[in-house]
């Protein structure tokens, strides 16, 4: 009987161990899945668009300087395409709308279309290289018809600043262009349009 009543008593300490056991495991459970894992995840989208915003910013700063050069192209293309840009020095830097506004002081008594004729004074065309009186078919005065030049840039300058002094006794009643860069331009517009050129030009001019 006591044999038996020991068993006993061990086999329900036992059941009661066990049931300790059953009851504790679900008590340990809550504490094995901490919930503070969410809490980084929130931090890391928070750090990417302060790293990427100074990337943007100077990839937008680095292409501004890119733009600025254009401004010197489109000049070089402006000075390179004047009419007088072929034209020996000084006439090659001389304003197109002056020489040619100049020009209305000689149209009533000038041409300067090859084969166009004359009006008061000899058509201009192919006037540079030319031999002063030269040009046939016009009434020279004997003051042209015995000079003995040719005429030249530089002459066409004199004869222009005033053509009484240059060759008394012609009979052209102009009283001159008195504006030195008024006679540079006005040159330089009759070169362009008088067909000059420079292999006819005498050797020391």
């Amino acid at each position: 009987m006591k044999i038996y009543h020991s068993t006993a008593l061990a086999a329900a300490s036992l059941l009661a161990l066990a049931a300790c056991g059953k009851q504790e495991a679900p008590a340990s459970e809550p504490a094995a899945t901490p919930p503070a894992t969410e809490a980084p995840a929130a931090e890391t989208p928070a750090e990417t668009p302060a790293e990427t915003a100074p990337a943007a910013a100077e990839t937008d700063t680095a292409a501004t300087p890119a733009a600025a050069p254009a401004s010197d192209t489109s000049t070089a293309i402006a000075d390179a395409t004047s009419p007088f840009a072929d034209l020996p020095a000084p006439y090659n830097t001389a304003d197109y709308n002056r020489g040619r506004r100049t020009f209305k002081l000689c149209q009533s008594c000038h041409i300067l279309t090859e084969g166009g004729g004359n009006l008061v004074g000899p058509n201009l065309y192919g006037l540079f290289g030319r031999e002063a009186g030269s040009l046939e078919g016009f009434a020279y005065s004997p003051a042209l018809q015995e000079a003995d030049f040719i005429w030249t840039p530089d002459k066409v300058d004199h004869w222009l600043e005033n053509p009484n002094t240059f060759l008394a006794g012609n009979r052209m009643t102009f009283a001159g262009v008195r504006k030195p860069e008024d006679r540079v331009a006005v040159i330089a517009y009759l070169m362009s349009e008088t067909g000059y050129d420079a292999s006819k030009m005498p050797a020391d001019e």
